[in-house]
């Protein structure tokens, strides 16, 4: 009985790993084209496919970081902070990534306060 269980446990481990390599793989095309789309000022088609990326792969940080870019860009700037904080939780040494948020953060503040005053 315990090695029925222990062999159905490595072939659902060994199941998952093509799966997880598959949604990365679905996730990077989804981004890719979102990123070719933007380039051609689609701002919305590309929203939807980093969208989609983000849901294909949560743990793509790249999909979070260009769908913040793209809601910052459509000037939905809470959803733009979401997607940063999103980005930098997954990846919280990529410089990158820090950067743009960083960015956001100083010029959205400036906006605010300016906005209040």
């Amino acid at each position: 009985m315990r090695l029925g269980l222990l062999i159905l446990a490595v072939f659902a481990t060994l199941s998952v790993a093509p799966l997880a390599a598959d949604a990365r793989s679905d996730a990077k095309r989804q981004v890719e084209f979102g990123i070719a789309v933007s380039q051609r000022g689609l701002w919305r088609e590309a929203i939807y496919r980093w969208e989609r990326a983000a849901q294909i792969d949560p743990t793509y940080a790249a999909a979070h970081n260009n769908l913040a870019i793209a809601y910052e860009h459509e000037g939905e700037l809470e959803k733009a902070r979401a997607a940063y904080e999103k980005a930098v939780e997954l990846e919280p040494n990529n410089s990158f990534i820090k950067q743009n948020y960083e960015l956001f953060k100083e010029i959205n503040d400036r906006t605010t306060r300016q906005d209040s005053q």
